[in-house]
This record gives structure tokens, C-alpha cells and sequence, in this order.
């Protein structure tokens, strides 16, 4: 009987790449990493770690790079940012079902204004968002005249 493999879904952070967002630069999930601060270093290292572990020892590990989990998104940079709790809980669940030994994945829900790529976690774990924080850009960003 085959040993279930051993699995980690590790909540990293977008601060692993926010000095790209300090630059207004779209990042991609397979570009260096570029920390904003020191809690952005440590989930660099936890996903070094990580990387570490299916080397090692043979586990799976999915790095999820969560953008801002709110009920609702808030301020003018959450429209690009905001995931929410069902697109989470569908993320979650398919780097869970995923095959996949080891993968960094932006958590953002199908925003218009995104400047992360979730576009990998499309493809090689069928993410598909059911949200869009557009739906509430009238309410936090100011009007244009």
C-alpha cells in the first residue's frame, strides 16, 4: 500500500515580492524574490524551506502568497490585492487535491486590477476565482472628473 504523501500549504505573503510593488512592476510567481521587510524575508525563508523539505524529503509543499484576506476589500490598494473567503477556501482546497511536489501561487481573487499573475495557479492547479473586487471599486476608490 502506497504511504499517503506528506503535504504543506504554507500561507507566504506577497510581501516575499513587495519591493516590485513598490516599483508599480506586475510580478510573476517565478520571479526573484524581492522582500518589502522582515516579514516578507521570513516567508521568503519559509518558502526555502519549504523547497528544502520536497528535496529532502520527498514532500509536497504549496507556497500560497495571500494577498489581502478581508470580507470585503478596503482603500484604494485592496482592488488589486483582496482575496475573498471563497476564492481562499477554493484555493486551499485545490493546492490540497494538487499532485503538484512543489509551487508558488499569488492568492488574489479574479481582480481587474491585479498586478500579481495568478495565471499559474490557473493552469497547474485549476484556480478559478468566483470574485472581482471590482465589484466594489465604486465604493473605495475616489471618482474621476
Amino acid at each position: 500500500m502506497d504511504q499517503p504523501q506528506r503535504k504543506i500549504v504554507f500561507a507566504s505573503s506577497n510581501h516575499a515580492t513587495g519591493c516590485y510593488e513598490k516599483e508599480g512592476l506586475h510580478t510573476k510567481p517565478d520571479m526573484p524574490v524581492r522582500p518589502d521587510s522582515y516579514y516578507g524575508v521570513s516567508k521568503c525563508l519559509g518558502e526555502a524551506l519549504g523547497r528544502y523539505y520536497v528535496d529532502a524529503h520527498g514532500m509536497s509543499v504549496i507556497c500560497l502568497r495571500i494577498g489581502s484576506f478581508q470580507p470585503a476589500p478596503r482603500g484604494v490598494r485592496q482592488p488589486a490585492t483582496w482575496i475573498s473567503y471563497r476564492d481562499t477556501a477554493q484555493l486551499v482546497r485545490r493546492s490540497i487535491e494538487t499532485d503538484l511536489p512543489f509551487g508558488i501561487f499569488y492568492g488574489i481573487s479574479g481582480n481587474t486590477r491585479a498586478y500579481w499573475d495568478t495565471s499559474n495557479a490557473r493552469e497547474l492547479l485549476g484556480y478559478q476565482p468566483e470574485d472581482n473586487a471590482e465589484a466594489f471599486a465604486a465604493q473605495l476608490l475616489p471618482a474621476r472628473v
